[in-house]
């Protein structure tokens, strides 16, 4: 490294983020500009330590002390082919991953770890302002296509790395507009959608098609797939969890991805106002999650009334629980930009049942603490007894994550298997039981991070170019599992 004794030296910072009366007004990002200098700081924090666990941290494998070293040097165009070499989109990863490679960092055992993440954003951003980002034709075309299946990160990196492996690659998206939960789930707040339509822009003057509004197994015939050389199925998890408690019929009550969707349609200007809105209304947030989180800062910006966020795990500890040491995804308590706006978090709770009006609308809930147990080794849940409680609420979000991915149309047509989790199975080569269909991303991981769709659908991509063309050049971080 530059200055190996920079950890020595200078504390971890973070970019400050706007005052909450200010940002709840709008949808734009939450944080300051970084400068240069300070981030060019943090860079040096990097140790040379021998063994960098980061980059098992990463499922992308990230080179995270070697583009370190290039920022504290001033190097930001050498920075960003390193940071490009493992990763197609580091303008997503940098805004929604959760940054497992800091929890991971050598310097996090004893002090605060390097901010890998903001730099990761800081270099890709630099490049864009900078014109270095530029589409990537393939030199040659191989005759080959490939179908990819759903456009969110793992599709997108799956489709990129094809593309520039030669092949002609088509990716069809149900929705209206590119981007899966990128585009519908995420909020403005979190990634204003300039910074995806920016990339796909990238991909189109490579020779990417895409195909929206075009709905596999529904709207376009699965046999279409027929046409092309192999398939990449990249749909996600998409199947909510739901809550089946009496009650659940009542109006009011809403997964988080219909609820979420309509305001990003509100900023893209396809819409004046979201089909259901938080305005002046008691909410509550069900689960604890990035999703609940997406829910809470969209909440805050409808001005409810009042929003309780409820999570049925307890509290977690303000530092690294013992249970997940280093180099493990610490469990310790988080507060992300949307808790710093307000809300009561709750914790150990769960709730009984939701409460009608006459007119058939959810009017409140009835919930009860609980207490965590483990019998023969599986974790339950024991009610508190006397500790029921009504809360009134007007809107109930649901936000327990996803179950899998939709087994009716595409994949019931195609008849690929399933594992016990109800995700597509998948041979170590990323091939499903069906001819040229390959599976990656939540569709056959299961619901995870953007990180992780990143790395398998350039695994898949791999795995694809070597089935069509006898051998391949494209890199494979992960193998399946």
């Amino acid at each position: 490294m530059g200055d190996v004794t920079g950890f020595m030296k200078h504390k971890r910072e973070l970019p400050t983020r706007r005052p909450v009366p200010i940002r709840i007004l709008d949808w734009s990002e939450v944080y300051e500009p970084f400068p240069e200098p300070k981030l060019e700081t943090q860079a040096s924090r990097c140790m040379n330590c021998g063994i960098p666990f980061c980059h098992n941290g990463c499922p992308l494998g990230n080179l995270i002390p070697e583009w370190n070293d290039l920022v504290y040097r001033d190097e930001w165009e050498q920075a960003i082919d390193r940071l490009h070499a493992t990763n197609n989109f580091p303008e997503f990863t940098g805004r929604l991953c959760p940054a497992p490679c800091e929890a991971a960092c050598v310097l996090g055992i004893s002090d605060d770890p390097v901010t890998i993440k903001q730099v990761e954003l800081t270099i890709i951003e630099k490049a864009w302002e900078s014109g270095w980002i530029k589409p990537v034709i393939p030199s040659v075309r191989t005759g080959r296509r490939v179908a990819v299946v759903g456009s969110g990160p793992a599709g997108l990196a799956a489709a990129q790395q094809l593309t520039r492996a030669g092949h002609d690659v088509v990716v069809f998206e149900r929705a209206d507009r590119i981007g899966g939960l990128l585009r519908y789930g995420i909020p403005e707040f979190k990634m204003e959608k300039k910074f995806l339509e920016r990339r796909l822009t990238q991909m189109k003057a490579e020779g990417t098609t895409f195909r929206t509004s075009a709905e596999v197994g529904g709207n376009v015939p699965t046999s279409e797939l027929s046409a092309y050389d192999a398939v990449v199925l990249a749909g996600g998890s998409t199947v909510a969890r739901d809550l089946p408690i009496p009650g659940r019929d009542l109006e009011g009550i809403h997964q988080a991805m219909e609820y979420l969707p309509g305001s990003n349609r509100v900023q893209e200007g396809d819409i004046d106002a979201p089909p259901i809105s938080a305005a002046g209304k008691r909410v509550v947030i069900i689960g604890g999650g990035d999703t609940g989180a997406d829910c809470l800062g969209t909440v805050h910006r409808h001005r409810a009334a009042s929003v309780h966020q409820f999570e049925i795990m307890p509290e977690p500890p303000p530092t690294r629980h013992e249970s997940t040491p280093w180099p493990l995804w610490p469990l310790m308590f988080r507060t992300s930009s949307a808790h710093e706006e307000g809300g009561e978090r709750m914790f150990s709770v769960n709730t009984a049942c939701f409460l009608g009006d006459d007119d058939g609308n959810v009017r409140a809930l009835s919930y009860h603490e609980v207490e965590q147990k483990f019998v023969d080794g599986r974790m339950t849940f024991e009610k508190v007894e006397g500790s029921d409680t009504e809360l009134p609420c007007e809107l109930v979000l649901l936000a327990m994550g996803f179950t899998g991915p939709q087994q009716t149309g595409l994949l019931e047509q195609l008849g690929v298997e399933l594992n016990p989790r109800g995700n597509v199975a998948r041979s170590s080569s990323w091939a499903t039981n069906v001819d040229n269909v390959f599976v990656c991303g939540d569709m056959g991981r299961g619901q995870s991070l953007i990180v992780w769709a990143i790395a398998e659908g350039r695994s898949c991509a791999a795995a694809v170019d070597a089935a069509l063309m006898g051998r391949t050049d494209l890199p494979s971080p992960l193998e399946a599992s």
